[in-house]
């Protein structure tokens, strides 16, 4: 039996994360009808998906080029370089429709769903009466009264659904067959505009645009999970039409190398762009893992959620978290980690006792010739530069058996094609991280 860790203080937690260091498990997921399969899953297939997880309940492409191949590191290349295809419908859009959506959206998420302008986009979070995040999609409103959810990997639509239950709101909360892909790369701009035209070129971050390709209707966000220039497609009527949008994106595609991978997750953590159920969770306050931006201290209307966080402000401003860890960024050694982990690896001080955090998302960056990573650390350990070690597996390991030296270093660890609200946030002082 693999050791289970418990000197890691997550004292604050009610399920606590496993650090069990159990490794990879050679075993095959099971294809079934509990599970399902998007519009684009036989499409990914023939593409050359050889593995998936699951999310939101559907089937989710994690690799197209086999290890002996070169594996995620030429997807990589294929993403900063050139342009890439993603099938992101795990990506589940939740509408919301009706008289009282904006009212209802705004009880929901943190930010302040009225300054959210038509066809336009914005990243929030929902957070459960804790403080705890439930979610970390994109909010895509679409008119005065209907709004999208592009949802993180959890159930949003009960609680939603759920949320509305006695509350009187005049909505119609429902998942609708809208599945998106996304188009991530620098020349992603060129692609676009020959499948919809030059309007592209004046979308904005975050904007929207509706328009057609291969005569099915679309709606078209700059925006995306990589850092890298991007667009994600939201095709209408997706189990009728996905072949067409598909085929038509390779097609046009061609001229600029474009290539199908999956999501890019060694791209979005060197642009420090957080995964839900990876990064952070119900049991996560905003503060811990640089969302503080996300919790406005000006919002004048009530939300779920807000009387804890607002006393969670005042807590960290007086020096007292209510919580043990916060996520911060490292860079460390060992050699380089090109595939996605398979525990949440241990972070122990200098004097390399018992461990006191842990590692949620790591890769290795050739931009920096380092291994880069974000992971949990306790709050007195979270200035940049102080110097910890990891606990790698074997595979990784300078030598078996022995940790790794890694420090504390800002996040994004490189550059993004736009900076996020987060980054913008940091710049202006208004509570990105602390």
């Amino acid at each position: 039996m693999v050791k289970q860790f418990t000197t890691v203080d997550q004292s604050d937690r009610l399920v606590p994360i496993n650090l069990r260091q159990s490794g990879r498990t050679p075993v095959e997921m099971l294809i079934s009808t509990r599970v399902r399969k998007s519009p684009y899953w036989h499409l990914s297939h023939e593409a050359g998906c050889w593995r998936a997880t699951v999310y939101n309940r559907m089937y989710h492409p994690r690799g197209y080029v086999r290890p002996e191949d070169g594996g995620a590191m030429v997807e990589y290349d294929a993403i900063v370089n050139h342009v890439t295809m993603w099938n992101v419908a795990v990506e589940r859009q939740i509408q919301v429709i009706g008289p009282d959506a904006e009212a209802f959206v705004n009880y929901v998420i943190t930010r302040d769903a009225t300054r959210i302008k038509m066809m336009h986009a914005k990243y929030v979070i929902l957070c459960n009466q804790y403080g705890g995040v439930l979610n970390d999609p994109v909010l895509l409103r679409l008119s005065d009264n209907e709004f999208w959810f592009s949802l993180a990997d959890s159930d949003l639509m009960l609680w939603l659904q759920g949320v509305n239950v006695g509350s009187g709101y005049n909505v119609k909360i429902a998942e609708i067959d809208v599945s998106p892909v996304q188009i991530q790369g620098p020349k992603s701009a060129a692609l676009m505009a020959d499948l919809m035209g030059p309007a592209i070129h004046d979308l904005p971050y975050y904007g929207l645009l509706e328009g057609k390709i291969s005569g099915r209707e679309v709606v078209v966000s700059q925006s995306g999970f990589s850092g890298e220039k991007g667009y994600e497609i939201y095709l209408r009527d997706a189990t009728l039409y996905a072949d067409d949008l598909w085929n038509a994106v390779l097609e046009a595609g061609k001229k600029h190398n474009l290539m199908v991978i999956a999501p890019a997750h060694h791209r979005r953590i060197a642009a420090g762009i957080l995964s839900w159920g990876q990064d952070l969770d119900f049991e996560t306050f905003p503060f811990q893992c640089n969302l503080g931006y996300q919790v406005p201290s000006k919002k004048k209307s009530d939300y779920i959620g807000k009387e804890v966080l607002e006393k969670v402000r005042a807590q960290i401003e007086a020096g007292h978290p209510p919580f043990k860890s916060v996520l911060v960024g490292m860079t460390f050694g060992g050699k380089p980690i090109d595939d996605y982990a398979a525990d949440f690896w241990l972070v122990s001080g200098t004097d390399n006792r018992e461990p006191l955090g842990y590692i949620t998302s790591p890769w290795y960056s050739p931009e920096l010739s380092t291994n880069i990573a974000m992971g949990y650390v306790p709050w007195d350990m979270r200035a940049i530069g102080t110097t910890l070690k990891i606990h790698l597996p074997d595979e990784y390991a300078e030598r078996p058996g022995e940790p790794v030296n890694a420090v504390v270093v800002e996040i994004p660890f490189r550059p993004s094609a736009n900076p996020s609200a987060r980054e913008l946030a940091k710049a202006d002082d208004r509570g990105a991280a602390f």
